[in-house]
């Protein structure tokens, strides 16, 4: 079965700030709430930071923590999502910086390197037939690897905005960049997965109604298997002139 993102109305600014009042004076229930609420969104934007399932997962929880210490620090400044989304980038950044020295590199990314590509193909449908949801789910996972070969710059504003349908001031505040490098980050990282996903998509054609290997010898024997059956009914198994 098909696993859907449980879904949670959108919650007012007053109704947030309830919230985190609720979960500063110690009310758990409300951190599930606001945990189950933010999950998904929060784990892509983790994971496309990161690239790593379980690194994702794992600064996705710090984060989480994080927040819940830090949650008398809300004053409804900014959306609560986006906040919590700053906790998530910290806790990634931290992550990528300590990684970046353990290796002794320090990541170079070029910002101003110049995106569309088929995200439909990244949800799940439960009323599509085994065929189609196994295409869909062979495409979703050609699009995560193409996703994560891209710069974490490019990939983390493409998952904000073209996955998470995040608006471009959304995207700008949580990353704390400019709404014109949004633009130019987003179109960037499509042009790019759309080049990635167009190479692999030609060496794929390819292999298109490939016909070899067992395929060839199954058929190769079935051929013979006939012409020696027929041979045993009494015909050469060849039709004169």
């Amino acid at each position: 079965m098909t696993e859907t993102a449980e879904t949670y109305p959108v919650l007012v600014a007053s109704d947030e700030l309830k919230l985190a009042r609720r979960i500063g004076a110690g009310d758990r229930v409300a951190f599930e709430l606001l945990m189950r609420t933010h999950n998904r969104r929060l784990y892509r934007l983790a994971r496309a930071t990161l690239g790593n399932d379980a690194e994702a997962e794992d600064a996705l929880q710090e984060a989480y923590l994080s927040a819940y210490k830090r949650i008398g620090q809300f004053r409804g400044d900014a959306a609560l999502p986006t906040w919590l989304s700053r906790l998530v980038l910290n806790e990634c950044f931290g992550r990528l910086r300590k990684e970046a020295r353990r290796q002794n590199v320090i990541p170079m990314v070029n910002a101003n390197t110049l995106a569309e590509a088929d995200i439909d193909a990244m949800s799940t449908n439960e009323s599509d037939p085994p065929d189609k949801a196994a295409a869909r789910a062979e495409m979703r996972a050609l699009i995560e690897r193409k996703l994560d070969e891209l710069p974490e710059v490019f990939r983390s504003v493409f998952v904000m905005r073209s996955v998470e349908e995040l608006s471009i001031e959304e995207t700008a505040q949580c990353l704390q960049i400019s709404e014109a490098t949004v633009r130019t980050r987003h179109f960037r990282a499509r042009s790019l997965l759309r080049e990635s996903l167009a190479q692999a998509i030609d060496l794929a054609e390819r292999d298109v109604f490939e016909f070899g290997g067992a395929h060839c010898n199954r058929v190769v024997a079935n051929v013979l298997a006939r012409l020696t059956d027929e041979d045993r009914r009494g015909g050469n198994g060849n039709e004169s002139p």
